[in-house]
């Protein structure tokens, strides 16, 4: 058998042996992998479904923690009230809070409550109206500044399993400044330059299982 021959055969075995080599290393499911994609290049349901369990299972639901003691009564009707609405999150909710807490505080002031009157319910629309009126009655201004908030709480929270009505009263601690003029112009109350803290406690309600994402004010308090 001549030396190219050989070679040949050496030549092949090694290819051989390389290729199982491959094989083996190639088939196999172990370290990272990405999701499977379908034909139409979408990721497998079955599979993110099955990979977001192996994530969250046991562990505690931050969007709740962060705001609330864990396994206390407050987490547990918040837990409730997402799996009753999947698309809830408490951080996205003080968000809205927040915005909805200048908003409406200063049309109060402003006496420009039918710019809010979604997001009131009757019983505090009438409840500042009657202030506004009373205002107006007696020839009252106020001029107020919204400055800023310097602190937002999720106090309590609560769920009616019977309506599916969640409750959450949330404290703001925030920072205007406020004038009360007369007919005349006159400063009757408060400094225009001076900076007042204001603490309210207020209480949100919305039906869970409703289309409409809008919460509603439902009561105020200190």
């Amino acid at each position: 058998m001549s030396s190219a021959v050989i070679q040949l055969l050496v030549l092949a075995a090694i290819a051989i042996f390389l290729i199982l080599r491959l094989r083996s290393v190639l088939g196999t499911r172990e370290g990272f992998e990405k999701p499977r994609v379908s034909q139409t290049g979408a990721t497998d349901p079955a599979e993110d479904r099955r990979r977001g369990f192996e994530v969250i299972e046991g562990g505690p639901d931050t969007d709740i923690t962060d705001h609330v003691a864990e396994n206390s009564a407050a987490a547990k009707a918040l837990a409730d009230m997402k799996a009753i609405d999947p698309e809830f999150h408490v951080g996205e909710f003080l968000h809205g809070a927040r915005q909805a807490y200048e908003m409406i505080l200063m049309a109060f002031e402003n006496g420009e409550l039918d710019e809010v009157l979604p997001f009131l319910s009757r019983d505090v629309y009438e409840s500042f109206a009657e202030v506004v009126e009373m205002r107006e009655r007696e020839g009252l201004r106020v001029e107020a500044t919204f400055v800023g908030l310097r602190e937002i709480k999720l106090i309590t929270a609560s769920l009616d399993p019977d309506t599916n009505e969640a409750e959450l009263t949330v404290r703001f601690d925030g920072e205007i400044t406020s004038v009360v003029r007369d007919r005349d112009g006159n400063v009757v109350e408060g400094d225009p330059n001076e900076i007042k803290r204001q603490s309210d406690a207020w209480t949100f309600a919305r039906r869970m299982d409703s289309d409409s994402p809008n919460w509603q004010l439902v009561a105020t308090g200190e």
